[in-house]
């Protein structure tokens, strides 16, 4: 039996099942209804982007509620790739305040995900982050953000942001 495809499952029905997964994952997204996002994430989740780098199981979910908890005017969209009983994709672009500097930022990322027993087990956003921080950090961004150690500063607030939000919400 294949990843993905439950007991009596068509593999037809399988992939729609993703798909509609997908679906409500970005429409809990739009609305920063993270509990709803984290709802559709596998216990040992596995998630990657060029900003957080590698997360895992609740450090993931608790990645979402934190950005939902900050965000500030998000307008999302999406749109769902190929989609089938183990892996799909997705393209949206989230259009919101970055909340460091107040600077409109307009991400494109591609997502692709794969899925075990009707959920998320693992997902892989890339974007550029050079024009992400070329929006988010103003000039600084567009003259170093192309830079290694720039890039690993934006990282390193990242993750120290997360580690304080997690902090923060334990107590």
């Amino acid at each position: 039996m294949r990843e993905g495809l439950g007991l009596g499952m068509s593999p037809n029905d399988a992939a729609a099942a993703n798909a509609a997964l997908l679906d409500r994952f970005y429409t809990a997204f739009q609305t920063l209804d993270a509990s709803n996002m984290n709802a559709c994430y596998a216990p040992e989740v596995r998630f990657r982007d060029p900003v957080f780098e590698r997360l895992e199981g609740d450090r993931a979910r608790a990645m979402w509620s934190m950005l939902a908890a900050r965000s500030s005017g998000l307008q999302l969209t999406y749109e769902l790739g190929k989609v089938d009983t183990a892996e799909g994709d997705a393209t949206w672009v989230a259009t919101y305040n970055f909340a460091t500097t107040g600077r409109r930022v307009e991400n494109h990322v591609q997502s692709h995900f794969w899925f075990k027993d009707g959920l998320i087990s693992r997902q892989e956003d890339t974007f550029d982050l050079y024009k992400w921080a070329s929006m988010a950090l103003g000039p600084k961004g567009v003259l170093l953000g192309w830079l290694p150690p720039v890039q690993a500063s934006i990282r390193k607030q990242a993750k120290d942001g997360l580690d304080k939000f997690v902090g923060g919400s334990a107590s």
